[in-house]
């Protein structure tokens, strides 16, 4: 019978430190958007199937993101043009799929175009207001333009999580 007691503590013992594991690393990662935000799919409808029916979506909030072509400073405003591109479960934008198709950023106040420069990346939450029409090169494009209530602008050199375990000590050297 005390063996048996043993046995059933230390899985015990495995599995609150499993969760503790769990916990920890769910703490290193998280999104700049509320977790009922990034996992809320009805969101994410592809800004290429809203301009097929505009008038269905003003209004309707989304969480789209992409990398910037564009950027403008308006007497009011600044627009960013976005190449849109899935989102992974943070809301970050995942380059290595199919583009979304374009949409417009439009933003109350200044940004600084160094800032949000052609490259970078942004993901933003916020209402479709409407569609532009423009161009890409010297074809018309539509556009939809979503007013931003969020907007996130990724960090360049950011780090990707490293997680390591060991047990004893260690000793660095830089």
């Amino acid at each position: 019978m005390a063996g048996k007691s043993r046995v059933g503590m230390k899985r015990t013992h495995w599995r609150a430190v499993g969760l503790l594991g769990l916990a920890v690393l769910g703490g290193c990662a998280t999104s700049p958007f509320a977790p009922s935000i990034v996992h809320d799919e009805s969101l994410r409808v592809a800004p290429a199937t809203v301009v097929t029916r505009p008038s269905m979506y003003v209004g309707r909030p989304v969480l789209w993101g992409g990398r910037i072509i564009g950027s403008q400073n308006l007497s009011a405003s600044t627009e960013l043009t976005v190449l849109a591109y899935p989102l992974d479960s943070m809301g970050e934008p995942r380059l290595g799929r199919p583009a979304l198709g374009r949409f417009v950023i439009r933003e109350g106040g200044y940004l600084e175009t160094m800032d949000f420069a052609p490259g970078r990346l942004v993901s933003v939450y916020g209402r479709i207001a409407g569609v532009r029409t423009g161009h890409v090169g010297e074809r018309p494009y539509v556009y939809p333009v979503v007013q931003a209530h969020r907007l996130y602008l990724w960090p360049v050199d950011r780090p990707k999580p490293a997680v390591r375990f060991g047990v004893g000590i260690g000793i660095g050297v830089h």
